[in-house]
């Protein structure tokens, strides 16, 4: 069983912007999320989105943001546990913590960071029969990068931001793409409804009012999306992916077990520390509350440097003699 110093529960960019800061302090790291992929929300629900408040850009896409922000840690090596959710969590005699996770995977740390945002993430699933033969190969629910789909008839499902924000980046990439939306509307921002509805019958085909009713295909690959009107009238759709885009739902899960002091589904923690209730559980970014708090990244990236400072002492048992990444430069370098 590995150990780590610090165990970061949440991938997102706070709890990346956290190996950084621990890495900086020579306390190594490993990474766990619900996620298949790094990112958080920001890979998950608004990828091509531009962020403004990220001090020195004035303008960055949020996956560019976590591309970074993973650049920046690499230095560091840290572990990354993706596609599985922290289950246990377990005070150990000698000190420290043994992490166990729904796939079975456990960690040993000396200190653990929630970076949990609003908690563990997980796609809304269509309640289609033998879906899960499909998922990761021709069923997504979070896409990385477009190139994954050149070439490829495509089917997108959802009305929201994800769905359209997707459609347009896709155009000109996939060979074909298929809207699949239960009604008319689209409940994305204005100006990319209307960049899309100007794609109609180039490449984009609106099928609406439908819904998602079978998939058709063998061992994995995807040959059609099935789907139906109110009516019950059926159509198939060729496809060799269809991207799914029905929402995240999150809850703290498991966290609320551990015996840290909640308030309104957050964790409340010291301001200066960002230390929880309980000794040696830290809380950073939007899972963590405090007088006063302000919920923006930048917010979150401070008080990962905060949480970084307060667990070197505790796991190396001296004062931290702090010095500028200026001066110091990165460890090893």
């Amino acid at each position: 069983m590995a150990g780590v110093d610090v165990a970061i529960i949440g991938a997102g960019p706070v709890g990346l912007f956290a190996v950084f800061q621990c890495g900086m302090l020579g306390l190594s790291c490993a990474v766990l999320d619900a996620l298949p992929e790094i990112g958080g929300q920001c890979s998950a629900l608004y990828p091509e989105k531009p962020i403004y408040d990220i001090p020195g850009h004035p303008r960055i896409a949020a996956a560019e943001l976590i591309e970074k922000l993973e650049a920046q840690a690499a230095p560091f090596a840290p572990r990354y546990l993706l596609g599985q959710r922290v289950e246990t969590l377990q005070r150990l005699t000698e000190g420290g913590f043994r992490l166990g996770t729904s796939a079975g995977s456990q960690l040993t740390a000396g200190a653990v960071i929630l970076a949990a945002g609003a908690g563990a993430f997980g796609p809304n699933r269509p309640p289609l029969a033998g879906i899960e033969a499909y998922e990761g190969r021709a069923v997504h629910y979070l896409v990385r990068r477009a190139e994954d789909f050149r070439g490829k008839r495509v089917a997108i499902a959802g009305g929201g931001d994800s769905a359209v924000d997707w459609a347009l980046a896709l155009h000109g990439v996939a060979s074909h793409i298929h809207m699949i939306h239960r009604r008319e509307q689209f409940r994305a921002a204005p100006e990319s409804v209307a960049r899309l509805a100007a794609l109609r019958g180039q490449g984009v085909d609106f099928v609406v009012p439908y819904q998602l009713a079978g998939l058709e295909g063998d061992g994995g690959r995807l040959d059609a999306v099935l789907v139906q009107d109110l009516d019950g009238a059926s159509l198939r759709l060729e496809a060799e992916h269809l991207l799914a885009f029905f929402g995240l739902r999150s809850e703290l899960g498991p966290i609320r077990d551990w015996g840290l002091a909640l308030e309104r589904q957050h964790v409340t923690v010291a301001p200066a520390t960002c230390a929880t209730s309980a000794a040696g559980i830290y809380a950073i970014g939007d899972v963590a509350d405090y007088p006063g708090k302000l919920k923006l990244i930048l917010t979150g990236f401070a008080e990962a440097a905060a949480a970084a400072h307060a667990i070197y002492p505790q796991l190396r048992g001296q004062a931290l003699h702090f010095e500028y990444s200026t001066s110091r430069g990165l460890p090893g370098h």
